[in-house]
């Protein structure tokens, strides 16, 4: 039971350890791993261009600006779900069927970004 017991506690810390890592080192192993992608298609343009941008990343990086761009996203995603909105309230006004389902697809493509943009950390 003692063994079990460690286990666990050695468990939920690793598990806490890798919560704590900043932002900025999320954001640099996300580089690399967009990094390995395109080096295993062989896609030289790519690789150039995100190593540079790993390499700005590294230089410019901070949690507070990681956390401020990312709302700053939200923000704009938001403005886009109310111009769809109106968008899609207009084309019921009129009483185009076909422009109310391309509307109410495009809203609802906004509104899953939306999401998406909220459940990552930064």
């Amino acid at each position: 039971m003692k063994y079990s017991t460690a286990l666990a506690l050695v468990l939920l810390s690793l598990s806490t350890a890798s919560q704590a890592a900043s932002l900025c080192q999320q954001k640099e192993q996300e580089i690399l791993r967009e990094i390995g992608y395109a080096e295993k298609h062989d896609n030289q343009n790519r690789v150039k261009g995100l190593k540079k941008a790993l390499s700005e990343q590294r230089a410019n990086c901070s949690d507070a600006k990681l956390h401020a761009d990312h709302q700053e996203k939200i923000a704009r995603q938001k403005a886009e779900i109310s111009e769809r909105e109106g968008e899609l309230a207009e084309a019921k006004q009129k009483g185009d069927a076909d422009k109310i389902a391309k509307r109410e697809h495009k809203l609802n493509e906004a509104r899953a970004e939306l999401k998406e943009l909220e459940a990552r950390d930064y």
